[in-house]
């Protein structure tokens, strides 16, 4: 009703789900038609009343519920009788609709635009409905909208403004003149000798090309644009499907269609997540993966031509990007919340569901200052995981129950390894159970470390560390604090950060393994790893050798 009172002419459009509204309010249009042909075709049947007035409605309540915009609904002859009008009309008011069109053909009705029977009910039988419409409803904003059909089955103009007149007697609060003329001589001429009060809507759907501002000059109060959605929607599925049959992939489509991006935002799963955030107190971990840096090997071994065009982290190993590996073993253990810094070749960084944060100093910049990047967004607790490396899901398990504040995972089995050149991450770590490689019963994985860098001799180091830490929600605290003391900090890297916290006497823990791991860094590095995924379908422990 307000538009009505404030727009020269109210324009709206048919749908037949939630998304079609809500794609019409962003088009700007001003209203929803909950259209009987589109809500019909969307299960496949007939426009002739084939459908329950409950599985109407239960579309109509969709629209609404997806948009903020006024839906008007298509309820054909009512479902029935004036019983039916009244328990339909206190159905759909209660749903939020904004009003009901009602047409004048026998019940069960066939779609206007069907050759042969299109059967109208006599006068007073459909004054009867619309009487009890207006007595049913509870709140004087409801409108019902009386749709005349005399047109369309052949009976006139003169029968048209007859029955026109007699529905605003019967209390319609406007009158839908209904033509399948391939002109808009015949609705103009019953808009100039319409002597109502009440305003009048037209659905153009076969004198198409004319504009809703000409339908207001000539008398016409509102426009329903009743179909097109669904035909452009069938038109543009049918020519996907036709393409992707006939060549065998959608590589052809995929520039066409829309982005599963644009699909997330318009199913608002964009806004349900900062809900969670904001709102789900949870326990669990929040994930950081540094894949800023640019892979720079130090040697004449690393991956070369692979990397001509990605960075390290979007590697394909067996069938899947290796950040997709490190995200699958996150999630599965609970790790929703992931961060994953970009720096070099950020563009083709694809991320399924994972936050980037963005370091644009990245080429000055080492891996510390990436992680502190996430700082604004830490918790309770985190787990930090380099970008190049693949591991099995029972070393972040064991991580993450870890009783320490601060818990690198450090790996005994790296002086038995053939010879790396790259600078290894050693770690000085108290052997608490003892040394050696014999069995030992009851061990606690769990080491104090004393000294982390690449710079330790190897023969005083008695661990490599993997590129894995924990830290909970004192660990953070520890962490943030010594990042704003650390003399050069921009140009530090972790092990330097862990080390000056160790210096300020604050205790770290490795967290024991000898094996389920692997670093990418060279070609080697690479053919191991994916023969490995090609030999096991399953789980089974990496190792590093």
């Amino acid at each position: 009703r307000q538009l009505f009172q404030a727009r020269p002419i109210v324009r709206i459009v048919g749908a037949h789900n939630g998304l079609g509204a809500k794609l019409i309010e962003e088009a700007g249009f001003d209203g929803v038609w909950a259209s009987g042909l589109e809500i019909s075709t969307s299960f496949a049947v007939p426009d002739a009343n084939i459908l329950t007035m409950t599985e109407n409605l239960a579309a109509a309540r969709a629209m609404n519920d997806a948009t903020s915009l006024p839906v008007v609904c298509d309820c054909d002859t009512g479902f029935g009788n004036a019983s039916n009008v009244i328990h339909m009309v206190k159905k759909f008011e209660a749903a939020g609709i904004a009003g009901i069109v009602i047409e004048d053909k026998v019940f069960p009705k066939v779609n206007s635009f069907v050759p042969g029977r299109q059967e109208l009910a006599p006068i007073q039988e459909f004054m009867g409905k619309i009487e009890a419409a207006k007595e049913a409803q509870s709140s004087s904003d409801f409108m019902v909208f009386a749709r005349v059909e005399a047109l369309i089955a052949g009976w006139g103009m003169e029968e048209a403004l007859k029955r026109a007149q007699s529905y605003e007697k019967a209390g319609a609060d406007g009158i839908v003149i209904h033509s399948k003329a391939v002109t808009a001589d015949e609705v103009f001429t019953f808009a100039k000798t319409w002597k109502g009060k009440i305003p009048l809507v037209v659905i153009p759907t076969t004198f198409y090309s004319i504009t809703a501002e000409e339908f207001s000059k000539n008398g016409f109060k509102m426009v329903i644009y009743a179909n097109q959605a669904l035909r452009a929607a069938i038109s543009a599925v049918q020519t996907t499907l036709a393409s992707i049959e006939s060549t065998g992939s959608t590589a052809a489509v995929e520039n066409k269609i829309a982005s599963m991006k644009e699909v997330f935002r318009l199913q608002g799963m964009y806004d349900m997540k900062e809900d969670e955030e904001k709102f789900t107190k949870s326990d669990s971990a929040q994930a950081i993966i540094p894949a800023a840096g640019e892979h720079r090997p130090q040697t004449g071994l690393g991956l070369g031509e692979a990397l001509k065009n990605k960075p390290l982290c979007m590697l394909e190993i067996g069938g899947k990007k290796l950040i997709d590996h490190q995200m699958d073993a996150l999630r599965s253990c609970g790790v929703k919340d992931i961060r994953v810094v970009t720096g070099h070749m950020a563009d083709k960084i694809k991320l399924d569901g994972a936050a980037a944060v963005h370091n644009v100093k990245f080429s000055e910049t080492s891996n510390a200052y990436s992680i502190l990047l996430t700082r604004p967004t830490w918790k309770n607790k985190a787990v930090m995981v380099f970008s190049d490396i693949i591991f099995d899901r029972w070393i972040l398990e064991g991580l993450l129950e870890s009783p320490h504040a601060i818990t690198l995972v450090i790996d005994r089995a790296y002086r038995a390894l053939p010879y790396r050149e790259k600078k290894l991450d050693l770690v000085v770590a108290e052997d608490t159970d003892g040394a050696g490689g014999g069995r030992r019963l009851g061990v606690n994985p769990f080491k104090p470390i004393r000294r982390i860098g690449y710079k330790i001799p190897k023969e005083e180091a008695n661990y490599e560390f993997i590129g894995m830490a924990y830290f909970n929600k004192e660990g953070l605290r520890e962490l943030s604090s010594a990042w704003d003391l650390l003399p050069n900090a921009e140009k530090a890297d972790f092990n330097d950060l862990i080390q000056f916290i160790l210096d300020r006497g604050f205790p770290v823990h490795g967290m024991e393994i000898e094996h389920g791991w692997s670093e990418i860094h060279s070609q080697e590095d690479w053919q191991r790893v994916n023969s490995h995924f090609v030999k096991n379908h399953s789980q089974i422990p990496l190792s590093t050798s």
